[in-house]
């Protein structure tokens, strides 16, 4: 790896930390105390309508020992060929977790961006971006909201790393290149719940929630669980305001041979004076970052969501040995905003730039169904899977832009909003884009030797269909219509109990990039890219703790356009690195949470001689985290947490001349766990960013783009959870 900047004094640093912790504990809590905890969240109906249910947690309560992959279901981290992590609800809960982007700051092969121009949450997974669009929720894409989700409606956060199209078809965003993100729906528990979690956090947000769940009938057959929230005021951010209000209803039945289960929810996320991100011009530095808690947002910026969303699925068993299942779900999203994304024009912070505002509405309408059958041939077992899938989006859009907004980073001056031009109708948008994707896989899973050596084969063949319209006269501007085959490798080697060894071959496929319309073709329209990984790795884990290490390469090609404005795919992107995770018991008492990712992210074949060999825009060469949470001798229910992360340097421009700093961010936390009368409450107090340091937490997430996120301040966040 070139110039790797490995990060030994904060990873040491931390390392002591903890390990400075575990050796306080000179009376450690014996196991159970662990055991206690994990009791409380144990979920044991299914939770995606699934003969197994949900994979159980691992040590710790903070990751499973399994977890969704696409079309082959639930599957043992110890069996799959692949690297993920399912983060838990009690994980979610106690780290007071308000979104998804909270949940994956635990994750050391992800960072989180930004959307370009808006606050839509994105991940960065191995280098590539994967767009809160491309979520699934319990195996569906496009269901949940796209730029927020609260974590209320969570019991599992899933995150697979790599290539993946073949496992869950192609994403309606063109993601699926570094990995995916799986998000479980709440179940009722087999005991009642009934719990109210009040909270607040610097700014004088205010938090309440409740989770009440039942099972009845026969054998506890039937289940509901109903989870609502509001957030209201304020934030560590000077004059940004946030709300939000979420309910939503889960229902599941098991019946002798099959099961059935079905989601309903409501979101509303509102933004107020939201900081933006920032554009910077050419040639200029990157700016020192402002404080942490300014705002250079503008008062009249605002952001306003709101999304109805359902999905029903069942499984069905033929035989013993043969299941079928579907699955479908759909949602209704309506977006208004008023954006501002200040350019930085100079040294000294000026900047520029335009009003924009934006009315959206999707929707989408999304399925799946396939048959499982295992069986065996001789001494060889056999788990064939067939699946087909099907995905539309009706996607209506109407903008305004324009104006001139002159302001400062670190001096900010209130401009009145400009009186722009709409293009469109902002109050009924026309439709602006149609995407339908419909796929249809088949797969192989063999066992050997005792099933201690499984070869997984397959393929999926994915078409892709795209069509565009004007959004002031709803005239057709492009069409997209092409199918492409990706196939599947991988194999798992266990030699000894607690380790398998594990390759692949995958691969991702996305609509290709198109021409500029002032290029030299630019009504070309090129088949689908297909982005390959090849990957090797190791996982261990003797039932106490757990770790994972990974090799891999992966290659997306590129756009790029030739002297004479030939526009082309034959330009890459090659990202290579390796990964290490670590989670679960390390000692009685102590449990650890985290790793390191190292990063080769390279541009070749650019059509800018000066770009090839350059880093990849917003991919820095290293990034580790280290969480650890230390239960309090002598003193039950009492809880000690700290987490770090550390973030390396990263480039805002392909000519590498923009370059953010590296950084690093502490938090820490305190939870206490007792009874009031006969009930059980939790109370937990957290400070993030606990040194309150000032940086730019990432560059770009979109194609080509480098703007600069502001990292957010100290933030106390305060909550107290009571199971009546």
């Amino acid at each position: 790896m070139r110039n790797p900047e490995f990060p030994l004094s904060a990873v040491a640093a931390a390392v002591l930390l903890a390990c400075a912790a575990a050796a306080q504990a000179q009376n450690p809590t014996p196991p159970a105390a662990d055991e206690t905890v994990l009791q409380t969240v144990t979920v044991n109906a299914s939770a995606d309508a699934s003969q197994g249910g949900l994979p159980p947690p691992a040590a710790g309560g903070q990751v499973a020992r399994g977890s969704r992959l696409g079309m082959l279901g639930n599957v043992s981290t110890m069996d799959a060929p692949f690297s993920a992590t399912a983060y838990t609800q009690q994980l979610i809960q106690d780290q007071q977790a308000r979104s998804v982007a909270d949940v994956l700051l635990n994750d050391p092969t992800v960072r989180v961006a930004r959307g370009f121009g808006n606050y839509q949450e994105l991940y960065v997974i191995r280098g590539f971006p994967v767009q809160s669009d491309d979520m699934a929720y319990n195996g569906l894409y496009g269901i949940l909201p796209r730029q927020y989700v609260a974590t209320e409606l969570l019991e599992r956060v899933e995150v697979l790393r790599g290539a993946n199209t073949f496992l869950n078809g192609a994403a309606p965003g063109n993601g699926g290149i570094g990995g995916s993100i799986n998000l479980v729906p709440k179940r009722a528990p087999r005991e009642p719940l009934s719990q109210v979690t009040a909270g607040i956090e610097s700014g004088g947000q205010r938090y309440l929630a409740t989770d009440l769940a039942r099972r009845f009938g026969e054998d506890q057959a039937t289940g509901i669980r109903i989870n609502a929230a509001r957030r209201d005021g304020g934030t560590a951010i000077d004059d940004e305001e946030r709300k939000l209000n979420l309910l939503s209803v889960g229902v599941d039945h098991r019946g002798r041979n099959f099961r059935l289960s079905a989601d309903v929810g409501y979101q509303e996320h509102k933004l107020d004076q939201s900081r933006p991100s920032v554009d910077l011009s050419p040639g200029i530095r990157v700016p020192r970052a402002p404080d942490a808690s300014s705002n250079y947002g503008q008062p009249w910026i605002y952001s306003d969501e709101r999304d109805v969303f359902g999905t029903v699925r069942g499984e069905v068993d033929i035989s013993a040995d043969i299941t079928a299942w579907a699955a479908a779900g759909m949602r209704r999203g309506k977006e208004e905003n008023s954006l501002h994304t200040p350019r930085v024009l100079n040294d000294a912070g000026d900047t520029g730039g335009f009003r924009f505002d934006n009315a959206r509405r999707d929707t989408v309408r999304t399925g799946e169904a396939g048959v499982r059958a295992k069986l065996r041939t001789g001494d060889v077992g056999h788990t064939l899977a067939v699946s087909a899938s099907a995905f539309d989006l009706k996607e209506r859009n109407a903008f305004a832009f324009g104006g001139d907004i002159r302001s400062n980073l670190y001096d900010p001056v209130d401009v009145p909003p400009p009186d722009v031009p709409a293009t469109g109708d902002l109050s009924d948008p026309r439709v602006t884009r149609k995407t339908r994707l419909s796929s249809i896989a088949v797969s192989d899973t063999l066992s050997f030797a005792q099933d201690s050596v499984l070869l997984t084969l397959g393929a999926r063949h994915q078409k892709l269909k795209e069509t565009g319209y004007a959004a002031g006269t709803g005239a057709e501007t492009g069409r997209y219509d092409k199918s492409a085959v990706t196939p599947v490798a991988g194999l798992v080697y266990k030699p000894m109990s607690g380790l398998s060894l594990y390759a692949n071959y995958a691969e991702a496929l996305t609509r290709a990039p198109t021409p500029a319309f002032d290029s030299a073709n630019p009504n070309d329209v090129f088949s689908p890219s297909r982005s390959k990984q090849k990957e090797i790795g190791a996982k261990y884990d003797n039932g106490s703790f757990g770790a994972g290490v990974a090799l891999f390469d992966v290659r997306q090609p590129q756009g790029v356009e030739d002297a004479a404005n030939v526009f082309s795919v034959s330009g890459e992107q090659r990202n290579r690195g390796l990964e290490l995770t670590v989670y679960g018991r390390a000692m009685p008492g102590l449990r650890l949470l985290g790793g390191l990712t190292l990063l080769d992210a390279e541009q070749k074949d650019t059509g800018a001689a000066g770009n090839d060999g350059n880093d990849v825009i917003g991919a820095p060469k290293y990034q580790a985290n280290l969480g650890a949470e230390w239960d309090i001798p002598g003193v039950q229910g009492l809880t000690l947490t700290g987490r770090v992360l550390r973030t390396g340097s990263q480039y805002a421009d392909a000519a590498n001349t923009q370059k953010l700093p590296a950084w690093t961010r502490l938090d820490a936390g305190v939870r206490y766990l007792t009874t009031v009368g006969k009930q059980m409450l939790t109370l937990r107090a957290s400070v993030e960013n606990l040194t309150d340091r000032d940086y730019w937490a990432s560059a770009g997430g979109y194609p080509g783009a480098g703007y600069l996120v502001l990292g957010n301040p100290r933030t106390f966040v305060i909550s107290a959870s009571l199971d009546f």
